[in-house]
């Protein structure tokens, strides 16, 4: 099992490399840590989504979509986010380099 999850890590590590993979994988952390405050709060408080829906003034679906990490809506999320003691507190975007772009334009012409 051990040797799985080391092939896993080097899988990992290797992919980091190409720069599209990481800005998608560095998204999906993100979104993942803010599923995880949520659902934090939500059992600390012992809070159903329901319930958290209606003190955030938001459905009940919508706190599922962002639990699944569905972050269609950056309003809703920041509400939520906020109604619960967190803020984001920094989003930087920043142009591509020429080789980034190659690699990005190959990855979107694979898929």
């Amino acid at each position: 099992m051990e040797t799985h999850l080391t092939n896993v890590k080097d899988h990992l590590k290797e992919e980091l490399k190409d720069p599209y993979f990481r800005e998608l994988y560095e998204l999906d952390s993100v979104k993942t840590e803010i599923a995880k405050k949520i659902i934090e709060y939500r059992i600390k408080h012992n809070l159903n989504q329901t319930q958290l829906a209606k003190i955030v003034k938001v459905s009940q679906q919508q706190i599922s979509y962002i639990e699944e990490g569905d972050f269609s809506n950056f309003q809703t999320i920041q509400k939520v986010l906020l109604a619960i003691g967190y803020k984001i507190m920094r989003i930087q975007i920043g142009q591509l380099s020429a080789k980034e772009k190659r690699i990005v334009k190959n990855n979107l012409q694979q898929v």
